[in-house]
């Protein structure tokens, strides 16, 4: 992997308050952390870090806010999906005994005071991929019908449809006797 300047933060040369970085996304960025087999393409993001220095501890608020473009679940077709998103993220300092002594909290990290930068670039990464949806399907269109590709959906709505069954004989004796049961009801 590329090391890249670029998401490291020198929190010792920040003074205490906040502070606001900008990063401009795109494939580049997924495949530089290795990525090449994304289930998407096209990214265009951009995150904005709120970064709130404090005495011992970072505030951290991202906020994703672009485009990918990917494959809708229900026709196939590709189409861009607009990705929007925000995560807070509590970076803490600690010495360096107690660093390796604490447990992460999903939103808490710790980190030894002897570091002198904060890289970035993997809770970034997490993040744009946490902000795409798991389902991907076009959006309605604005008159309210589907925006898949109307042949597509034609094809799944005539597979879905079902098909003259054969009956199965095996429940034809108990319907028989439900009939018997309910006209001795009907007699009384």
């Amino acid at each position: 992997m590329k090391h890249n300047r670029e998401f490291e933060i020198a929190w010792q040369g920040l003074k205490p308050g906040v502070h606001t970085f900008q990063y401009e996304l795109s494939d580049r960025f997924i495949q530089e952390k290795g990525k090449e087999d994304a289930d998407f393409k096209d990214l265009d993001a951009l995150v904005t870090l709120r970064f709130d220095k404090k005495n011992n501890f970072f505030l951290c608020h991202f906020d994703i806010d672009g485009s990918v473009t990917v494959a809708c679940d229900r026709c196939g077709d590709e189409f861009k999906m607009r990705l929007w998103d925000e995560f807070d993220l509590v970076i803490k300092l600690t010495g360096a005994e107690e660093a390796e002594e604490t447990e992460e909290d999903a939103d808490v990290v710790f980190i030894p005071r002897s570091e002198t930068v904060v890289d970035i670039s993997g809770w970034i990464y997490e993040f744009v991929m946490l902000s795409i949806p798991l389902q991907r399907v076009h959006a309605d269109k604005a008159d309210g019908s589907a925006g898949c590709n109307p042949e597509v959906l034609a094809l799944l709505n005539k597979l879905a449809e079902p098909e003259d069954a054969p009956k199965n004989d095996i429940w034809k004796g108990l319907e028989a006797l439900k009939d018997k049961k309910e006209n001795k009801r009907k007699t009384k």
